[in-house]
């Protein structure tokens, strides 16, 4: 795996797809990153390592436009301007996250031999609790009946 680093952005298949992106004319880019999403969300089989790279790098972008959301662009990242998602591409990015990390995703796996696997599953984490949050436990109650 071509990985220098735990981001979205952090490895051969996401740097070009960003560059993919900057390429793309701007009304490309929102169907390009739906359909990275949806190959992840929807595998056939086992998600290969490629296409979960993809829908990270793409769901980081999805993230970027939400208000609780943190900036996507590393230096490898697109440089050119993202359209305004529409709303639905927050689910899909939720369900393409949990396939990249869910048995059998090729990426999960080479991540779980790596040192630095834990911390990348975190980062993928926190990229879906910004779009998805957890619901927090509920307090118990103070008073017995």
């Amino acid at each position: 795996m071509g990985t220098w680093d735990i981001g979205p952005f952090d490895n051969d298949t996401a740097a070009d797809f960003g560059g993919d992106l900057d390429d793309a004319a701007m009304e490309e880019r929102e169907s390009m990153i739906r359909s990275v999403l949806k190959r992840a969300a929807n595998p056939a089989d086992e998600l290969d390592a490629p296409d979960a790279e993809r829908a990270v790098a793409a769901a980081a972008l999805v993230v970027a436009q939400h208000p609780d959301g943190e900036p996507a662009c590393s230096t490898y990242g697109p440089s050119e301007p993202i359209p305004a998602f529409p709303p639905d591409l927050r689910t899909l990015a939720v369900d393409a996250l949990d396939q990249v990390v869910s048995e059998p995703s090729e990426l999960a796996e080479l991540w779980g031999d790596a040192p630095d696997g834990p911390k990348w599953r975190q980062g993928i984490t926190r990229l879906r609790d910004v779009l998805d949050p957890p619901i927090p436990p509920q307090e118990e109650a103070l008073f017995e009946v």
